[in-house]
């Protein structure tokens, strides 16, 4: 029996959508290249707490997070808005709602598999006497990635480039804007992940940001992502056209 407000066929038709597509071939070959780079770092550096944190947190939770919600939840939503078939899902009798969360544990489970749990893999590959730090780094993992999961899903139902606008995101707001300026970690999903890893490992990623605000944020970002998501939804008449 399907968990309540998750349809099974929708979830099912979520991923044909994602994997019968170049997208499934990228959600597969970023966590490879994280392993094959976590590999890489401990011939040539041995085991090093500090260098694992800084891979970890650069290239794990910086980059192949974001990049695998990105690419999985644009996946299951703006095809479908693009080719006009989202109004067959409209037109039956299931709430948007029970759509978008369908969707977006597609998306999760994504995030788990491709994201999640190879950071976890790579941690342990840095780090092998420290799985708290694997651990951590595999939870921030999981959180940052719901929160960019249910964002990026309100990006696929405004614009039909929500990729490309990902992308700019990414590369802007959490990337250079992160890097140069404080009080962007108040607003940074990626420094909310990076806080949690803080208080899970005990070590210091993100400085100034309370575990209490980062874990709040994200719990806001994922709930107020997903309902503004279905509500934005019900603008699209049965054509498919907002």
């Amino acid at each position: 029996m399907s968990a309540p407000g998750i349809s099974r066929t929708i979830v099912r038709l979520g991923v044909l959508s994602v994997f019968g597509r170049w997208r499934g071939a990228l959600l597969v070959v970023l966590p490879v290249v994280l392993l094959g780079l976590a590999v890489l770092v401990r011939v040539l550096v041995g085991e090093d707490a500090e260098v694992a944190e800084n891979t970890l947190y650069a290239f794990a939770l910086a980059v192949v997070t974001p990049l695998v919600a990105l690419l999985a939840t644009s996946g299951l939503l703006a095809p479908e808005i693009d080719d006009g078939s989202i109004s067959y899902l409209l037109a039956k009798p299931v709430s948007r709602q029970t759509i978008i969360a369908s969707k977006l544990a597609v998306a999760a489970a994504c995030v788990l598999v491709f994201a999640a749990l190879p950071t976890l893999a790579a941690g342990l590959v840095l780090a092998t006497s420290e799985p708290v730090l694997a651990g951590g780094f595999a939870l921030g993992s999981m959180l940052g990635g719901l929160a960019y999961c249910s964002l990026f899903a309100l990006l696929s139902v405004l614009t039909r480039h929500a990729v490309v606008v990902g992308l700019i995101y990414l590369l802007i707001w959490e990337g250079l804007l992160g890097g140069l300026l404080d009080g962007v970690r108040w607003l940074s999903i990626t420094r909310w992940s990076g806080e949690i890893v803080d208080a899970v490992a005990d070590v210091r990623l993100v400085e100034g940001v309370p575990v209490t605000y980062a874990v709040v944020a994200t719990v806001v970002v994922v709930v107020a992502g997903g309902a503004m998501t279905g509500r934005q939804l019900r603008a699209f008449n049965l054509t498919g056209d907002e």
